[in-house]
């Protein structure tokens, strides 16, 4: 059961080019956002689709391939664990952001 706290899946289109960055350690990092959509009928029966955006970073190996066959519009299927961090912003205001961190990446749709 530990295995299950916490583990996130998700399927979903990018929403921009993944931002892939070589770290000085040689370590690669990929950050982009993936679209989730929900379709419901409201009160009075029309159809509504509700977006939401998720922050995706991936890691090395996982990483070189988002790098090489990920641009904006493809669907993927991501499993990973939920993250939250902080940071301060230029302002020095303090900042806060959840992530997926990506451990599972499986291509959708066409080539």
């Amino acid at each position: 059961m530990n295995a299950l706290k916490n583990r996130v899946q998700l399927i979903g289109n990018l929403g921009n080019n993944p931002e892939v960055i070589t770290l000085e350690s040689g370590k690669k990092l990929a950050k982009f956002a993936i679209a989730t959509n929900e379709t419901y009928k409201n009160a009075q029966g029309e159809k509504v689709t509700d977006t939401q955006w998720h922050n995706v970073v991936a890691w090395n190996k996982t990483a070189e391939i988002i790098e090489k066959y990920l641009e904006k519009g493809k669907e993927v299927m991501i499993e990973g664990k939920l993250t939250s961090r902080s940071f301060d912003d230029k302002e020095g205001n303090k900042r806060y952001i959840t992530e997926v961190v990506c451990s599972e990446l499986l291509m959708l749709g066409s080539k």
